[in-house]
């Protein structure tokens, strides 16, 4: 399906099932960026995760659409999120999420403030040492 964005005047509109995946089939899919949020889907197949980060300034909301996935915060807390379920992770939080189901997962996120600069990649896995970070997070 091809992914559009319809502007008239100061509105914009993008469909839900439309959003381009990072990885094809699964990641994050942008439906709208900017100029103050960022809202979008992010799919993960069962076996699939979103790679640890955290964002320095921005606040990242989760609204949990389909399915099931282990939310990691921190590397530390680990919470089972499911349809009908919302998370905001705070700037700074790093988070993680894997889909240990059968089924798929998706969940709408919203970021904001826009800055499609701040996000940080921390390798980590669970079962891996919590990682040393740089000083000023």
């Amino acid at each position: 399906m091809a992914h559009y964005i319809e502007k008239e005047e100061d509105m914009e509109t993008s469909k839900v099932d439309d959003a381009p995946y990072r990885f094809g089939e699964y990641g994050p899919g942008y439906l709208l960026r900017g100029p103050r949020t960022d809202i979008g889907i992010v799919r993960l197949r069962p076996g699939d995760d979103a790679s640890n980060h955290y964002h320095a300034e921005l606040e990242e909301t989760f609204v949990v659409l389909e399915g099931e996935a282990t939310l990691w915060l921190d590397c530390t807390r680990q919470f089972t999120l499911r349809p009908g379920d919302v998370h905001r992770c705070d700037p700074g939080e790093m988070h993680y999420f894997v889909n240990e189901s059968q089924a798929n997962f998706r969940a709408l996120f919203i970021k904001a403030p826009y800055d499609p600069d701040d996000g940080v990649q921390v390798p980590w896995v669970p079962g891996e040492p919590v990682p040393d970070l740089a000083p000023g997070r």
